[in-house]
């Protein structure tokens, strides 16, 4: 489980750290920086697949993707007797990302490469890449340390194993490290991080993934445009939680059952309700329908990622349906740390009376998005190595 999240200088996260627990309630404002945060755990997951620097390139680039005020801001201009003037820089430019968990923690640094007359002389480079021991960087607890091309792990107190001395600049270590003997702690974090599940808006229109027959077969995690519903939800049925099945659809809609047909292998999503003459299926139910029977499948899963952040799950479903919802969260939330982002003050209320609840609220101050609530004192430990 993560522990602690840290960003600094993505977007309007200039120097974020928010600690974690088994579910986590991201609300705010629209414009208080929900997305950028979903979006940097994004990123963290793309870095595991090699696409760190693709991804910043769809967002327009590094430059784009940076913090976009100043480094310090003076007591005047928080007091709001000055307004915001340009500095001189005196920081490197960087973006970090970095997660804190037991037993190890990992963060990335990318930065601007040297001028030249390459045609790719804007793409970001990965600068520093570490992996440590606990949850607070040191000298003495750094496992696994990637510094320019040089990456090295530790062999013992005083001594390091040389893995590679050329790592390309837009390659991350992760993906390209993959040594079980000398660098183990690179497979355990890279393995983590791609067992991470993201469920965004999932498409509920006529044409939608969803609604289409499909060839099935075992699926142990729905994916992420809901395509396998039918046979994800046949499995929780078979080797899953087939009780937790049948509860969260009579939770949400009484007296209906739901049933999964084949034909030749494809699979056909069926649900019976009261008071009509034959099922409906996934091309006739309601967009909210439809989906609730969605975020069954995915947090249901018979095999729970370390992660699962839903983005908005509450999207065209009845206030009354979110009790049942929330349930499914809380159960979820057993077996895998969750991170949900909710503008439905229902919903929040309801997963907040959860003792695991750990609500994160948040607000912009001069652009900056902080964590309402949290002072100086308050942030979780966090220290970035150098450069």
């Amino acid at each position: 489980m993560l522990t602690i999240l840290a960003v600094a200088n993505y977007r309007s996260l200039r120097k974020l750290v928010v600690s974690l627990g088994n579910l986590n309630v991201v609300s705010g404002e629209n414009g208080s920086g929900k997305s950028n945060l979903h979006r940097a755990l994004r990123l963290l997951a793309e870095k595991s697949q090699g696409d760190v620097v693709a991804s910043l390139a769809r967002e327009g680039g590094l430059a784009s993707t940076l913090w976009a005020g100043p480094e310090t801001f003076g007591r005047a201009v928080r007091r709001g007797e000055f307004d915001v003037q340009p500095t001189v820089r005196r920081e490197r430019v960087n973006l970090r990302l970095g997660f804190a968990s037991q037993p190890l923690s990992y963060c990335i640094d990318l930065g601007l490469p040297a001028p030249s007359n390459s045609a790719f002389a804007h793409d970001p480079e990965i600068k520093r890449e570490c992996i440590w021991a606990g949850p607070h960087w040191r000298p003495s607890s750094l496992l696994v340390d990637r510094d320019g091309p040089l990456v090295r792990a530790r062999k013992t107190r005083s001594d390091w194993n040389i893995l590679t001395s050329n790592l390309a600049s837009f390659d991350s270590m992760l993906t390209q490290i993959a040594d079980p003997k000398r660098a183990p702690e690179v497979l355990a974090i890279r393995e983590q991080i791609r067992s991470w599940r993201f469920y965004d808006h999932f498409r509920s229109d006529t044409d939608a993934p969803a609604r289409q027959h499909q060839l099935g077969t075992r699926t142990l995690a729905l994916n992420n445009d809901g395509r396998d519903v039918a046979a994800a939800l046949q499995t929780i049925r078979e080797i899953g939680d087939a009780d937790g099945l049948d509860q969260a659809i009579e939770s949400a809609f009484p007296g209906s059952t739901l049933k999964i047909t084949s034909d030749g292998g494809r699979f056909t999503l069926e649900l019976a309700q009261h008071g009509l003459l034959r099922p409906l299926t996934s091309a006739e139910l309601s967009d909210g329908t439809l989906r609730y029977l969605l975020w069954i499948a995915a947090l249901l899963t018979p095999r729970p990622p370390a992660l699962m952040i839903l983005n908005e799950p509450e999207t065209s479903l009845h206030p009354d349906l979110l009790p049942a919802l929330a349930e499914l969260i809380r159960r979820a939330a057993e077996h895998t740390q969750l991170w949900i982002v909710s503008h439905s003050t229902r919903l929040i209320g309801l997963l907040e009376v959860d003792p695991k609840c750990r609500p994160i609220v948040l607000a912009k101050d001069l652009g900056e998005t902080r964590v309402v609530g949290q002072a100086l004192l308050d942030k979780p430990v966090w220290h970035w190595p150098d450069r």
